[in-house]
């Protein structure tokens, strides 16, 4: 129910994979160890980050280079996972509300024959791979039999996923669009796993590249989301990045697809320009945490872009009016420093500033990640009827 306190828009912005250590149960993930944050800071000599300092991140955990002010400017904490996943679908899905009883399938040992045969007659083609990889290794790997013979690869991960890949001159893109709807309508029931993934490249051997018209075609979240309840109430919601796809399009007003986390905080920095009448959600993911430097196993560049976030976030402070809420958190993390390639089981940081919300609250370890979801429907002025969240909206409102 509205109040005084309604907020006009909440800004929440996914850093993805930016975890802040190890959950508890990280053990039975093969992450025991794990801290995204700590292990890129650490890389290059400590994190130069004043603004996200200012903020309170160095409150919530110790990072090299980034301190703990007297007066934090933001409210500041941490959230546990409850769902029993570490993957992008699991965790932005339990942002808005909505928190998994089971994990979705993983295929260690590739898909079984009843998927790939299935998928196979469906296309016309056979494929090439079918086992975990690493995307950018597979393509160098496969790729010179892709182009001589006109077969997909298909790979997955440690991560729910079903992935594609194909050479833009090969297979077009469009086409290779079309190959992963037909992969989503065969990965129903048991084989429901969260994501197909499209993965277009380029180049020739030995220099092959990713383009940036990668797609994601996820399951539809089973529940109504904090989307849906938001344009159910007459709010506008604003996606960017790979937002819409997670959700497969559910509960959204309008969708901006981005290829990097430039032109995702610019997309974000106009929806803060140009909807400061309107009220709802504006849902930014920026992505290259997790594909450019996380999945690759690069701390140095991924503490680089942490810093060049860091440079970016004055001007998403600014465009803040008297009743915005910006919050910042992530959705897993990806350590760069383990030898493993793939997410890992970690808190993430939790971050709540603008003008009507009190600095420095500290709001402690939270149990799942959909507080957030309970408190942006607080504080956007609808009821929540959530399964799980608890929101902190009364803790941060001044």
């Amino acid at each position: 129910m509205a109040t005084h306190a309604t907020m006009n828009r909440v800004c929440l912005i996914v850093l993805d994979s930016v975890g802040i250590g190890e959950l508890p149960d990280a053990a039975r993930f093969g992450d025991e160890g794990s801290h995204t944050l700590r292990h890129a800071a650490e890389s290059v000599g400590g994190l130069e980050v004043p603004h996200l300092e200012r903020l309170g991140l160095g409150c919530i955990e110790p990072i090299p280079g980034v301190g703990c002010p007297e007066r934090p400017q933001a409210s500041y904490g941490k959230m546990a996972e409850q769902a029993a996943g570490k993957d992008t679908t699991t965790g932005h899905w339990e942002l808005t509300g909505v928190v998994l009883d089971r994990p979705f399938p993983v295929y260690p040992d590739g898909f079984p024959p009843e998927v790939i045969e299935a998928f196979e007659a469906a296309i016309g083609r056979k494929v090439l791979g079918n086992k975990p990889a690493s995307g950018t290794v597979i393509i160098e790997e496969l790729g010179p039999e892709h182009l001589r013979t006109g077969r997909p690869i298909v790979y997955t991960s440690a991560d729910s996923v079903f992935q594609i890949a194909a050479h833009e001159s090969v297979i077009p893109v469009e086409e290779l669009y079309r190959m992963c709807e037909t992969a989503r309508r065969i990965l129903t029931g048991p084989h429901a796993v969260g994501r197909v993934i499209a993965r277009p490249f380029e180049g020739r051997p030995g220099s092959f590249r990713r383009t940036p018209r990668r797609r994601d075609f996820s399951l539809a979240p089973p529940r109504p989301t904090l989307l849906d309840r938001l344009v159910e109430a007459g709010l506008s919601v604003w996606a960017v990045g790979k937002v819409e796809d997670i959700f497969a399009g559910r509960g959204i007003t309008e969708a901006v697809h981005t290829r990097d986390n430039d032109e995702g905080v610019a997309a974000t920095l106009d929806l803060l320009r140009r909807t400061r009448q309107q009220r709802g959600l504006i849902f930014t993911n920026l992505v290259d945490f997790d594909t450019l430097w996380g999945h690759r196993n690069d701390p140095v560049a991924y503490a680089r872009g942490l810093e060049a976030f860091d440079r970016q976030l004055p001007g998403l402070l600014g465009e803040l009016r008297e009743r915005d809420v910006l919050i910042l958190t992530a959705d897993h993390g990806n350590d760069p420093a383990t030898p493993s390639t793939d997410h890992s089981r970690e808190y993430v940081p939790l971050l709540v500033t603008g003008p009507a919300i009190r600095p420095g609250v500290d709001l402690g370890v939270r149990r799942t990640f959909a507080d957030v979801a309970a408190t942006v429907a607080e504080l956007l002025g609808i009821p929540a009827r959530f399964d799980a969240g608890r929101s902190f909206a009364a803790d941060v409102l001044a």
